[in-house]
């Protein structure tokens, strides 16, 4: 269910904001927010916007959290005073788990699925077998499956990105004719909403895309993902693109190709997405792998720098310091006390004491 109707049939008043929003509907929009007559606003990055201002902001809720920086979930917290948080995803960014741990950041899981979901099989294979998945593509076409084909994610060019989808698309063109579409990131929206919704509707076959698929698109038809150069991906891309599939009542395949040589890390990365689907144990994985990043700075992975401490060896002290911080906070809030001054230089010393509003960004 979406929330406007629910908020309506409650009296309260919802309302979205995103890059659509244009003109005098959006000064419209911007002065009843700032006045208090819009109770909930749901949007995109258009809401960090410096000219969008709440009247008495309380809670923030932050959907798909590893598509939004430290910087911009910060930025979206100073708009109120003493807001809430709560950020959802399927897979947790490494340094949001490892603030889980810290006992900055309290944790629900959610494990079961959706009514009327289906496994996903979820093979890993070398793109030299690429005409066994043409084959075996064919046939899910011919029991009246459907298939999203995403192409390699090149970080450094939107337009490389481009290209190897037009590549691709060309490809898989002379295989399977018309029944094949293309969306990404550089077609004008009305366009890319038409295809899309051309596939939802059966006019193709196979959806030829980049990431602009990894959320908000449900066509239960759907049985086949397959990701061409999974490796240059990100553990929560890969596991948020499988879960397009499987939301029929037809078992559902995931197909993750990589290029040969794979390194030993690529490897385990791909690994833990066949064995398991569920989104938090992938974080936990990639939070081995790939380290937490910096839990008061901005990196979101890699290794953290600590001083005096090794995680790997000193981990069973955290549950030791969290005890004795909240026991400080409860006793000397803002640290005015002996212990709590000598706290206080500790984090000028080691140049923690601005960094510490980064932990509200979550």
């Amino acid at each position: 269910a979406t929330i406007q109707p629910l908020a309506n049939s409650i009296g309260v008043n919802c309302q979205a904001l995103t890059g659509r929003t244009k003109g005098k509907m959006r000064a419209d929009l911007l002065t009843d927010l700032k006045a208090g007559k819009i109770s909930i606003l749901v949007g995109t990055h258009a809401i960090f916007q410096s000219d969008v201002s709440f009247s008495n902001l309380a809670l923030t809720v932050i959907d798909e959290q590893h598509k939004f920086g430290v910087h911009q979930r910060l930025n979206l917290q100073a708009k109120g005073h003493g807001v809430d948080l709560l950020v959802m995803t399927a897979t947790p960014i490494p340094r949001t788990l490892m603030m889980t741990s810290y006992g900055d950041m309290d944790v629900s899981r959610l494990i079961e699925k959706p009514a009327g979901r289906q496994p996903v099989n979820t093979t890993v294979l070398p793109m030299e077998r690429f005409a066994e998945v043409i084959t075996a593509i064919k046939r899910a076409i011919e029991t009246g499956g459907r298939v999203y084909w995403v192409c390699p994610l090149v970080e450094t060019s939107s337009l490389a990105d481009l290209v190897a989808a037009e590549e691709r698309f060309n490809t898989l063109t002379e295989h399977f004719g018309s029944r094949v579409g293309l969306v990404h990131g550089r077609l004008p929206e009305t366009q890319r909403d038409k295809t899309m919704s051309d596939f939802a509707n059966g006019k193709f076959d196979i959806l030829i895309a980049t990431t602009v698929i990894e959320v908000g698109v449900d066509v239960p038809e759907a049985t086949i993902m397959v990701v061409e150069q999974a490796e240059r991906f990100g553990l929560a891309q890969l596991h948020q693109l499988r879960g397009r599939v499987g939301r029929g009542n037809k078992p559902s395949n995931c197909l993750l190709l990589y290029a040969t040589p794979l390194t030993k890390t690529a490897w385990a990365r791909l690994n833990i997405l066949r064995k398991t689907d569920d989104g938090f144990r992938i974080a936990e994985e990639d939070l081995r792998l790939r380290g937490a990043g910096e839990l008061l700075g901005t990196r979101q992975s890699g290794l953290p720098n600590f001083r005096l401490a090794e995680l790997p060896v000193h981990a069973e002290l955290l549950a030791v310091a969290q005890d004795d911080a909240r026991l400080i906070l409860t006793q000397d809030e803002t640290l005015q006390g002996e212990r709590g001054k000598a706290l206080r230089i500790l984090l000028y010393l080691f140049e923690r004491e601005a960094a510490t509003s980064l932990l509200r960004s979550g």
